[in-house]
């Protein structure tokens, strides 16, 4: 009985088209991939700088290995941290214009511990309704009371901030919605926090490495408004999406990390992570700084396919980062296009409830510097061709 209502569940998923697949990948990373023994032109990964198959990250990779090994061993607070693991720590810190930083094992696990350990049962949260599912489960664990505003709506959150009550506040935003692609108003957020002395946990996981100067993150996008050097901001991104590797560090003034340090669960129970990564990791950081063509290609690239997907019958959302969804509403058809895509050698993931709102099921197009002008040109072919 047990199981038939476990199948009953997934049926009516099934029914409602929102059952969920795993494509297997054999081979690297990268634009063109091998799935499941075909050759597939990729628009589905987070890797938008090309960096995930970068031979230095790959060598750096190697020597890290040969040098510390390859698992940690432990978590960081018995024997798992490692004098590398600290070299990337500060090396991150300055990276973001932030004194301290401090790494985890992924961006999930770096939003529960940094919402748990600074907000409890007595305080408030107030968070956009679009944000990450990392956020939306640490919020709900710290068994703070919870706000949720409007998308975007600074109106909104005024009207909840200036409610009464004790106990601290805490502001949390995507930096960029992962399913829409557009940016969080963080001048306004900050200013808002200011004024109600809160702080601002800001999740950069699909800023980092692609917007601002060297890809410093939204920080540095906004770098005009003062205000956004402010202590009261505690800075999140991963590693593995621009950066190409793995994990995630928050980074904050130095007695919030060291708070972190002390009561963030996700950062104490974890075995740390491998310490070759770090190697990694700093070689991308090496990368982001010097390699500026690749953010230009980026822009060059989103503007090629803005423009050539004009007239489409579906909405080409408004974005000015390499994350591109094509609005489709119904679950099936989006299915559908995806399905088309991929017999046309195109891989292009429907995203649907409970992902994004129900009847926003979508196409998310993701961007890479590594890919060329005619990849993205044969993309705008084919759904030109699915649309007829």
């Amino acid at each position: 009985m047990l199981f038939e209502v476990l199948q009953d569940e997934l049926n009516t998923r099934a029914a409602q088209g929102l059952l969920r697949y795993r494509r297997e990948l054999q081979g690297a990373q990268g634009t063109c991939v091998t799935v499941e023994g075909k050759s597939i032109l990729s628009f589905s990964s987070n890797d938008y700088l090309g960096l995930a198959n970068h031979p230095q990250l790959i060598a750096a990779l190697q020597t890290g290995t040969q040098q510390v090994g390859l698992g940690a061993g432990a978590s960081h607070l018995v024997s798992g941290h490692f004098s590398v693991h600290d070299e990337l720590e500060h090396a991150l810190a300055e990276f973001v214009g932030k004194p301290a930083a401090l790494l985890f094992s992924s961006g999930y696990l770096a939003n529960l511990g940094a919402v748990q350990a600074l907000v409890g049962r007595n305080d408030r949260i107030f968070a956009d309704k679009l944000n990450h599912a990392s956020l939306n489960d640490a919020m709900l664990l710290s068994r703070a009371q919870v706000h949720r505003y409007r998308h975007n709506d600074m109106a909104h959150l005024a009207q909840l901030l200036r409610q009464p009550n004790s106990g601290r506040k805490l502001v949390i935003t995507d930096a960029v919605f992962s399913m829409d692609g557009d940016l969080a108003l963080l001048p306004e957020l900050l200013a808002l926090c200011e004024q109600h002395d809160a702080w601002l946990l800001v999740d950069d996981a699909h800023g980092f490495g692609i917007l601002g100067e060297q890809g410093r993150g939204s920080l540095f996008h906004h770098r005009d408004s003062s205000g956004l050097a402010s202590p009261r901001i505690i800075y999140m991104a991963t590693l593995g999406k621009a950066a190409g590797v793995s994990g995630a560090f928050i980074a904050a003034e130095q007695v919030v990390i060291d708070t972190l340090v002390q009561n963030a669960r996700s950062y104490i129970y974890t075995t740390a992570s491998p310490p070759a990564l770090s190697c990694a990791v700093l070689a991308s950081l090496r990368l982001l700084q010097k390699e500026e063509w690749r953010r230009t290609q980026l822009w060059k690239l989103v503007a090629q396919l803005r423009a050539g997907l004009a007239g489409l019958p579906w909405e080409l959302m408004y974005s000015d980062t390499p994350i591109q969804p094509l609005l489709v509403g119904n679950n099936n058809v989006a299915v559908a296009l995806s399905e088309g895509l991929r017999t046309r050698g195109i891989w292009v993931p429907a995203i649907r409830p409970p992902t994004v709102p129900q009847g926003t099921a979508r196409l998310r197009i993701s961007l890479s510097a590594a890919h060329s002008e005619q990849d993205v040109a044969q993309l705008i072919s084919a759904l030109h061709e699915l649309a007829h």
